[in-house]
């Protein structure tokens, strides 16, 4: 009971911390006049309220952070924030749509926060400017994680904050110091990500979109989430300036940003090619691109093959890095094509980088692995053990990777079944799955780049909205939660 209280003791600070990102639309509104500036304030009393009673009433309770105490304050952080986030938009989007209700909002914010980028809003065109601001702040805010934010700007989460980190952050990342102390790294990531922001802002602007549509791109793209400002998303901007900026940030997004601070460090690009992960990334998904592109050209479906490279290049690596933008609606492609493109999804990103999915550093062990055992075949009393670089990966480190896989395929299985069960045809529901949990956003079927998940009734859309969480918290985070071990002592 003890430990529980300390975590609801740092939740409450979270909480706090995340009302105050609201003042920013609340003030926005009341300057520019959009009318919205009601929707901001019931939000952030209600959530600082609600986390200064949870910080005070257990205050006595509060201590150093072990990995129990951890991984609860990061389930917890994010089904809060996610709820708190989707209050604005709920509120602004009922006088849109009249069966918009709480389902449909708590989706659209766990969507935001976790990056995916799903949407369930038919007309995003009209929401108003402050609104749609702060529907693609939550994908910012989500994408290094809001406690990595946490952890760098509280200073009571210096301890117990690599408790924190560890529960929050996928991949090499969790036992990669770059700095010696958490917060330090904290505030070393973030602020690659908040430089990259800016530069991706500035890219926009200068290739042809106002402040306003930079902004949210910008946040969508560096956060590998998703949203538009426009309903068809890169569609309507139909700039290929625009386009090349989306690429060339998005697989910036996708490498592990702990490299990217090694390379700044060292001022050496070199260094990524000693980065595990980074070349590998590129050379899968831009080498994907191409190939799909050439196909695209010989099929006939673009007249000239700078228009099947434009596009197929941009979609693919959109796609890959569990972005979710679209510049055409690619499900007119051969169906082998968005087919390949959703399941590049679910693995290509590096760990330690915005992207959702398996991350690929997991399935280059595996395939490692399958080497090995096909080596022993041939010399049963050989010694081969899985190497990454110079680093030999130990067995625990890789019966976890075998038991994350194992675990994320029943995931897929099981949201597959009640999305059909809640009445979605066999191919909306199979892709939907696998987007949810990837965290890509759009799929195959009625769910794909052009449409939405607005017409998923209540129980897909909590369905969905769980997918998404247990996707973004890496599954084993998540789930632990839920056994009897956790909440013993």
């Amino acid at each position: 009971m003890y430990h529980t209280l300390n975590s609801l003791h740092k939740l409450g600070m979270v909480v706090m911390a995340f009302s105050l990102t609201l003042v920013f639309p609340f003030v926005l509104s009341i300057l520019i006049d959009d009318g919205a500036a009601r929707y901001f304030v019931m939000p952030a009393v209600g959530a600082f309220v609600f986390g200064l009673l949870l910080t005070v009433l257990c205050f006595p309770f509060r201590g150093a952070l072990r990995r129990r105490e951890g991984i609860l304050v990061v389930f917890l952080s994010w089904i809060c924030l996610a709820f708190i986030g989707s209050l604005p938009i709920y509120f602004a989007e009922q006088l849109l749509q009249e069966d918009f209700g709480i389902a449909k909002a708590v989706f659209e914010g766990v969507s935001g926060l976790t990056t995916t980028g799903a949407s369930v809003i038919n007309e995003v065109e009209r929401l108003p400017i402050s609104v749609n601001i702060w529907r693609h702040s939550l994908l910012w805010f989500g994408g290094m994680g809001i406690l990595l934010l946490a952890v760098a700007i509280l200073p009571l989460f210096n301890v117990g904050g690599r408790e924190v980190m560890m529960s929050e952050m996928p991949g090499p990342l969790k036992d990669e110091r770059l700095t010696p102390r958490i917060a330090s790294t904290a505030k070393t990531l973030y602020g690659i990500y908040f430089v990259a922001s800016v530069l991706c802002l500035i890219a926009y602007r200068v290739a042809g979109l106002n402040w306003f549509d930079a902004w949210c791109h910008a946040a969508s793209t560096m956060a590998l989430g998703g949203f538009s400002s426009f309903n068809a998303s890169f569609q309507s901007i139909d700039n290929v300036a625009v386009d090349a900026v989306a690429v060339v940030f998005m697989l910036f997004a996708g490498i592990n940003f702990a490299t990217h601070f090694k390379v700044l460090r060292n001022r050496s690009l070199r260094l990524y090619a000693y980065c595990p992960e980074a070349l590998p990334f590129l050379k899968l998904v831009l080498g994907s691109g191409l190939i799909i592109s050439a196909i695209l050209y010989f099929n006939g479906n673009y007249a000239t093959w700078f228009e099947a490279l434009r596009y197929g290049i941009f979609n693919t690596v959109s796609v890959a890095t569990t972005t979710g933008f679209a510049n055409v609606d690619y499900l007119t492609w051969p169906f082998v094509i968005p087919v390949y493109m959703l399941a590049l999804g679910s693995f290509a990103s590096s760990g330690g980088s915005t992207g959702g999915g398996i991350k690929l550093i997991r399935i280059l062990l595996v395939f490692r692995r399958i080497r090995v055992e096909m080596l022993k075949l041939l010399h049963p009393h050989g010694l081969f053990p899985v190497r990454f670089k110079t680093t030999v990966v130990s067995d625990s480190v890789l019966l976890s990777v075998m038991t994350f896989l194992a675990l994320y395929m029943m995931t897929l299985m099981v949201v597959f079944a009640l999305l059909a069960l809640g009445g979605a045809d066999p191919i909306s529901a199979s892709s939907a799955a696998v987007a949810l949990v990837a965290n890509i956003g759009p799929a195959i079927g009625s769910v794909g780049p052009m449409s939405n998940y607005a017409h998923f009734n209540d129980f897909q859309l909590w369905v969905s909205s769980a997918a998404m969480l247990v996707g973004r918290l890496e599954l084993l985070t998540a789930f632990v939660i839920f056994t009897p071990h956790f909440w013993r002592r």
